[in-house]
């Protein structure tokens, strides 16, 4: 436990390389709440080099809480498209409605009240608290667990709830009070950077001589590794259809009035956002696809003319995914209540999942090929 001289020379330490060494991100260049909230969102989960273009577009679309709140959440999700996990965007705009209604529009200065916002947890709260508003409250995400555990040499599962408390307490001493923003930027940017889980750069880290993970030589198998949850395989057949136009049948978000919903996986992995025609299938792929087929046909039989496009592979959270697609040619696209027709190109313009873009990508490719 860093105290006295150690622990000034550990905060003057890290401050003063944060600000000479911090990468140059968009987020960083401003204290509005409703930006720094943004990036906070986007980055759960995503890489920063994933998030930037994102997050510039989104920003540009809805440049405050007021203008993200009366946006048609079919809007919202289709910038938001390829970012995955769309319950944060979700959440964001509801977040924002909450804030025009609650609090007139105005972002809420304290962590308590940013806390009762919609998708806003402990850290989420804490970082923007204290980059926006200058808060006294120190954060706690996968990157600053990871170099507290190295920095007092932390055995054990840091996801623990009694000893993920005294992470917090921990971090909560560390803080610089004078500098509660620059603080948590920089510890969270040395787990990002130099602290990382694999192959951390301790030779060239500026609090080395204060980690007693590096002293005992036992910083790279820190945080000890707990047993991941077994993936489960999901195998799925989609079906594009393409008339002479090049136009495609993407299907609305699956609800539970929808008849086309499939109750298994398929509602999670499109991610409740237009998709193709998609089936689960556990062994042959030819039922699946006439299986999907009569569901938009009135049953009738499954074309004889067809591609088999080239297989996606995809995961999401435990699952690893399958896709194997069929682009069938056909005269007329068949009419589905809620459905709609528009141009194979065109598909990711509308709010469909990284899962629906790849399919699409296939399709664009075989068509490409088979007329050169």
């Amino acid at each position: 436990m860093l105290t006295g001289r150690a622990l000034a020379s550990f905060r003057k330490s890290l401050l003063a390389w944060f600000r000479q060494f911090q990468r140059d991100l968009p987020w960083r260049k401003t204290k509005d709440p409703y930006r720094i909230w943004l990036s906070e969102i986007m980055l759960q989960q995503t890489r920063v080099a994933a998030v930037i273009p994102y997050y510039e577009r989104f920003f540009e679309r809805f440049p405050d809480v007021q203008t993200l709140a009366n946006a048609p959440e079919e809007e919202v999700l289709r910038l938001w498209s390829g970012l995955g996990y769309y319950s944060r965007a979700r959440n964001l705009q509801k977040a924002a409605r909450q804030i025009v209604s609650e609090f007139d529009g105005v972002f809420p200065k304290k962590r308590e009240k940013i806390l009762s916002l919609s998708g806003i947890g402990d850290y989420t709260a804490s970082a923007i608290a204290s980059i926006a508003f200058g808060e006294k409250c120190a954060v706690l995400d996968g990157n600053v667990t990871r170099v507290l555990s190295r920095l007092g040499a932390i055995r054990g599962d840091l996801r623990e709830a009694k000893r993920w408390r005294a992470l917090q307490e921990e971090a909560d001493r560390l803080l610089d009070r004078n500098s509660p923003s620059d603080w948590n930027q920089a510890i969270m940017e040395l787990g990002a950077t130099l602290c990382t889980p694999r192959a951390p750069q301790c030779l060239i880290c500026p609090v080395e001589q204060h980690c007693e993970g590096r002293r005992q030589g036992i910083a790279e198998s820190l945080p000890e590794t707990q047993k991941k949850q077994g993936f489960v395989d999901v195998k799925l057949v989609a079906l594009v259809l393409v008339n002479p136009k090049g136009e495609t049948l993407l299907l609305p978000p699956p609800s539970i009035k929808n008849p086309l919903s499939i109750p298994d996986h398929i509602p999670t992995l499109v991610a409740n956002l237009w998709h193709f025609p998609t089936a689960s299938t556990n062994g042959n792929l030819m039922d699946a696809a006439s299986e999907s087929w009569k569901k938009i046909n009135r049953g009738k039989k499954f074309p004889k003319t067809f591609a088999r496009l080239q297989k996606v592979r995809h995961a999401v959270t435990f699952r690893k995914v399958t896709v194997h697609g069929f682009l069938v040619p056909v005269n007329r696209l068949p009419r589905v209540r809620g459905a709609e027709n528009l141009d194979l190109r065109q598909v990711t313009h509308r709010a469909v999942s990284n899962l629906t873009r790849k399919i699409a990508d296939r399709a664009l490719g075989a068509l490409n090929a088979k007329q050169q």
